[in-house]
Parts: structure tokens; sequence; C-alpha cells
């Protein structure tokens, strides 16, 4: 569900485009046109009538803002639904606005990444009017542009352009849209900055956590397929190509889905699948970094359902409006502080010398007594109780001397406070470091695990072809092997052959013999023949 206060900050550009004078009113004829278009694309049944009852007590002239809100919450606001194209509204309120208040010509970028810089400040800007986006918040825009478009951040422009500002410490839409069309902080070619505001508007505005090419494995027929998937905080969408003309259909993330990872198999690496209620999904990724990216995002997704929390985005910039809220009253508390220590230090200082004046006049009191009593040591009998005052009026200024000597070690005292706060604002410093220390080692540790699964990789590759070695060297050894058998055979042929003619010839030398003799040596032949095949 669409926030109405993001919702209200389209409205307030249109309304303000329409406000031709300045004067924060606009005709109401003018606003019968924009609440017409509004509920035309916010799907909402508009009511002409509406309007003239409601200013029906104010029929003089223009409109204020304040006077047309109660009615944009009253018949519009409070009857929005979920269904409605944000980017069309979006586009009504940009038509309104964009050309009375920038110059096309003078950008490198088109009207339609303007229109993307547009909705992306009225996202990150503050939830006060008129719209203006702070100091941290466009640098974090800038950063993710960068990233986007795979250079690195550059402090020193960003320096050189906050001393441009001067003591400036926010930009409207319109100096937005200037500064990323103008290509201060970057020198790509046009098409590229065009792809890295489109990444982050579909990041930022889209709420697109993540999209790519992946396999799916069909329902109905088992067959797997190439779909173009987008993961966003509360579904899946996948796509016949990353065009989005035919969408396919939609994975609904809730608090009971969750994502496992699969083994290898149909053929299929890289598997993973999301189990939801009724109905799971498996799918494919290129490359096993691909599919625990893909993993790692579902969880984060189902993990937000869980705890109720809308976009990761949103409470990405709730988190960095409450810090630098708490950061904004810690610096009042501290310049408060700071006040209450320097009128401290101004009461001691004029204490200080309020005691220095008595004391000066101590010392002339002291200079005037030793003339006295210079002048007068004849009378020193008559006057020792006026001696024994002097030296009271000595002893009380001693007293005033210590107090003097307290009052600057409270003075000593109020500095160490204030070099104790610094030391706390150093801390905070140190502890900010170092938890970007952390997010580093995270970085280093995951480059690690990506370098050990390609060394994993690397050694299965060598222990295949050690195996395909080994079975060739079988091969070879069973061939050999073969041909020795062989030549066994034959050797045992000739052999036989051999002693069977010797056999025959034996056998002619005794034919006188008789026949028995005969039949008896034939079967002895038959059964050697036999024996000989037989070993062979």
């Amino acid at each position: 569900m669409w926030l109405r206060d993001e919702l209200l900050k389209s409205i307030w550009h249109a309304f303000t485009a329409l406000d031709a004078d300045h004067r924060g009113k606009v005709s109401k004829s003018q606003l019968k046109v924009l609440s017409y278009n509004l509920c035309t694309v916010m799907k909402i049944p508009h009511d002409p009538v509406a309007l003239e009852e409601h200013f029906k007590d104010d029929d003089k002239g223009p409109l204020s803002n304040q006077g047309y809100m109660p009615y944009l919450n009253k018949f519009i606001l409070d009857k929005v639904r979920e269904d409605f194209d944000i980017l069309e509204f979006n586009k009504i309120c940009w038509t309104l606005c964009f050309h009375k208040s920038i110059c096309p010509k003078r950008l490198r970028i088109s009207e339609d990444d303007a229109f993307k810089v547009w909705c992306i400040f009225n996202f990150l800007s503050e939830d006060k009017y008129p719209l203006v986006i702070v100091t941290e918040e466009i640098e974090y825009f800038l950063q993710k542009l960068m990233e986007a478009m795979g250079s690195g951040w550059s402090e020193e422009k960003c320096a050189e352009y906050r001393l441009q500002m001067n003591s400036r410490t926010c930009l409207t839409a319109w100096e937005l849209i200037e500064l990323v069309g103008t290509g201060y902080f970057s020198t790509v070619s046009r098409p590229t900055l065009s792809l890295a505001i489109n990444e982050v508007f579909q990041e930022l505005i889209l709420d697109v956590l993540k999209q790519g090419y992946m396999m799916k494995k069909g329902h109905k027929r088992k067959n797997w397929t190439e779909r173009w998937f987008i993961l966003r905080p509360n579904s899946m969408s996948y796509y016949v190509g990353e065009d989005l003309v035919e969408k396919k259909g939609d994975i609904i993330l809730d608090q009971n889905c969750c994502v496992e990872s699969l083994p290898d198999k149909d053929g299929k690496k890289c598997l993973f699948i999301i189990k939801c209620t009724d109905i799971s999904f498996e799918i494919s990724a290129s490359d096993k970094k691909k599919k625990q990216e893909w993993i790692q995002a579902i969880q984060k997704c189902i993990q937000l359902r869980r705890l109720g929390l809308s976009s990761p985005h949103r409470e990405s910039r709730l988190r960095r409006r409450e810090l630098r809220q708490r950061q904004q009253v810690e610096e009042e508390d501290l310049v408060e502080r700071m006040r209450e220590l320097q009128a401290a230090n101004d009461n001691k200082e004029r204490q200080l010398e309020a005691m220095k004046a008595v004391l000066h006049y101590v010392r002339v009191c002291v200079c005037v007594l030793i003339q006295v009593r210079q002048q007068m040591e004849e009378q020193v009998a008559q006057k020792s109780s006026e001696l024994e005052q002097y030296l009271l009026r000595v002893r009380e200024l001693e007293n005033m001397y210590h107090q003097l000597k307290e009052a600057l070690e409270d003075e000593r005292q109020a500095k160490q406070d204030e070099e104790a706060m610094r030391k706390l604002q150093a801390r905070l410093l140190e502890e900010e470091a170092a938890k970007r220390a952390e997010l580093e080692q995270m970085h280093l540790q995951q480059q690690r695990v990506l370098s050990q699964t390609e060394a994993e990789r690397q050694e299965m590759v060598a222990e295949q072809l050690a195996k395909e070695r080994a079975l060739q060297a079988a091969q070879l050894q069973l061939e050999r092997l073969e041909q020795e058998r062989r030549g066994a055979l034959e050797q045992y042929k000739v052999r036989a052959h051999m002693w069977i003619r010797q056999k025959r010839n034996s056998t002619l030398v005794q034919s006188a013999d008789s026949e028995e003799q005969s039949t008896d040596s034939e079967e002895q032949t038959k059964q050697i023949i036999t024996s000989t095949k037989i070993c062979i």
C-alpha cells in the first residue's frame, strides 16, 4: 500500500506548478481538472458535485492549498486502493510541473530520466513543505548512482560541491535534477548514466530488490524454461523476457514461505526451491554465486514479512531520519551544555576580577599601614588595637585568596568537562569506524568463501583428470594381456599339431601291430587332442 505522505508529495508539486503567481492559491477550475485526473488514474469514482459542495462558502477567488487539502483527503486519498498504477499517477503530476520548473536543453539526461530522479527526490525528501532533500540523502542517492555506474564515490567533488552551496544544507527537486543532469559527479556517457538512473529508480521506487534470468520447472509438463525473475518485498514475478511484456506468474512471499537449497538432479545444477503454503517452485540459477545471492535475498524478504516491516529501503530511510533526529537532539543538548558552561565561566571570570580588585585594594591598604607604622613607631602602644584589626583584615584577604584559588579550580574542572565531551564525540566516531571495519570484514569473508569454492572446483577437475589417466592405463594393460593370451594360444596350437604329427608317423611304422593296439592308440590320440583343446 502506498503511503499517503508519498502521494501528497507528488500532488504538492502539481499544485505548486498550477500556482503561477506563487501566492499559494489555484483557481477552482484548475483544481477540478486536477481532481478528475487524479481520480481517473487512481481508479476512484469522481464526484464533480463534491468539489462545489466542499467549497460552496469560498466562491470569491482562488483556493489555497490548506483549503484544498481536506477535500483531497476526504474524497480522494481516503478512497485510494492498491491496484492503481503509481507510475502513471506520478506522470500526471510530473507533466504539470516539469516544463514550468526546468529547461531540458541544459541537461545531459532525457525527460524520462529526469522524471525518475524526480520520483527518487519525492521518496528521499523530508516530510515537510516546501519539499527539500537534505545533504545526507543527496550523498546516499549519489553513492548508489555511482555504484550503479561502476565508479567510485568522490569525496573531493562532494566537498567541493558543499563549498559551492555555502551554508545551504538541502536542495529542491529541480536543483537535484540539474545536479544529476549536468554530470557534475560523473563523466560517463549518456546511456551509462541513463542505465544507472533506471537501476536506482527500480531499486528505490519500484522496490526491485533483485532481477535476472533463471530456469524454472513447470508444474504441469515438468519442463524447464528460462524466465526473467524480479524480486520485490512481497512477491517474486517471472516474465518471458526482461522487456516485461508477457508476465507468466507471481510467487507470493508471506511469513509461511521458506526457501531451501536442493542437490543437483535431472541434469540441472544450482537448484533451490521456494515452498509456499499450497505450492512449491523449483528454480535453477546460472552458478553457485547467483544461487546463494537469490536465496539470501528471498530469505530477507520473508524475514521482513514475518517482522511486519515494509520494503528495506523505506526502513533504511526511516532509520536514517531517526539517526539525524537523534544527532540533532544531541547537538542541541551539547550546544545548550556549552552555553551553560560558558555562562558559568563568564560568572567565574567576573568573580575573579572582583577578587583581583579587592586584593589590589588590600595591597594598597598594607602599604599604607607600613607607612603609618614607620611614622608612628612612638605610638605603637596606643595603636596596638588598630594593628590587630588590620591583621584581621589581612586574614580575611587570605581567605578571599583561597576562595579565588577555588574559583580557578572550578574553572579548570569546567574545562575538563568540556574535554570529556570532546572525548565522547571521538568515541562515537571510533564506534562508527569500527562498524565500517566490521562491514569490510564481512566483505573479505565473502571473498574468502568465493576463493574456497573456486579451489574446490579446481580440485574436483584435477581428481577427474587423474581418474581418466588411470582408466587409460588400465585399458592399455588389458590390451597387453589380451595380446599375451592370444600368443600363448597360438603356441599351444602349434605344439598340439606337432605332437599329433609325430603320433601319426609312429602309427605308420607300427602298422603291423595288432588292430587292438591301433584302436587304443587312436583313442589315446583323441584324448590327448581333447585335453590339449581344453588347456587351450
